[in-house]
């Protein structure tokens, strides 16, 4: 996370929040591993998440770090309208930490439900998909190809880099330049506090 203390983000229920909506990470485990899956936020202290069961990383009982990015991007100095600035790089960032717990058969179909159900909820009107609509069998046969796993949160840190450090006319200023180039990182940079 960003050391400059003006880019801290330090409300828990955004920051999970974020993580429900970005809902695909980085998972960063002990040894070192590195895998990425879709990720739901299954309460205040966990996520959960699959990956194939030939997946060469062996998650059972290891620590990880679960890494969500957002929006980014780059800043020219150009855009902040003043002179003897340098190019930076912006954006939002989520890392929750903790140990890994090997899901059940339950838990994981339960998982792979939930995160359906999110989804599909933003297809709307698009009638939602559900498991119901599969063949007898064939949901539980798919579960052995994959495992599921659950985070524990005991440290949950957050970035929210948008130029929080310039005065709000530079702020601006920056964003309507970027603004052509990656407008959801221009609306973040352009409605941030100072």
């Amino acid at each position: 996370m960003h050391p400059n203390r003006v880019f801290a983000w330090e409300d828990r229920d955004a920051m999970l929040a974020f993580v429900a909506d970005i809902a695909f990470a980085t998972i960063a485990a002990e040894g070192p591993v590195l895998v990425h899956a879709p990720v739901l936020v299954a309460g205040p202290d966990r996520i959960r998440f699959h990956v194939s069961r030939g997946n060469r990383a062996k998650l059972e009982g290891r620590r990880a770090i679960i890494s969500v990015l957002g929006p980014d991007g780059y800043v020219s100095p150009d855009w902040y309208g003043v002179d003897d600035q340098v190019p930076t790089w912006n954006y939002l960032a989520v890392e929750a930490e903790g140990p890994l717990r090997r899901l059940n058969e339950a838990e994981l179909a339960d998982l792979l439900d939930g995160l359906s159900a999110a989804h599909e909820a933003r297809l709307t009107p698009k009638p939602a998909w559900t498991r119901g609509k599969m063949s007898p069998g064939l949901f539980e046969g798919m579960l052995k190809a994959i495992i599921g796993y659950e985070l524990g949160i005991e440290a949950l840190r957050g970035t929210r880099k948008l130029g929080q450090n310039k005065d709000k006319a530079q702020r601006r200023a920056a964003a309507a330049g970027l603004a052509p180039f990656n407008p959801a990182l221009a609306a973040l940079m352009e409605k941030e506090e100072r």
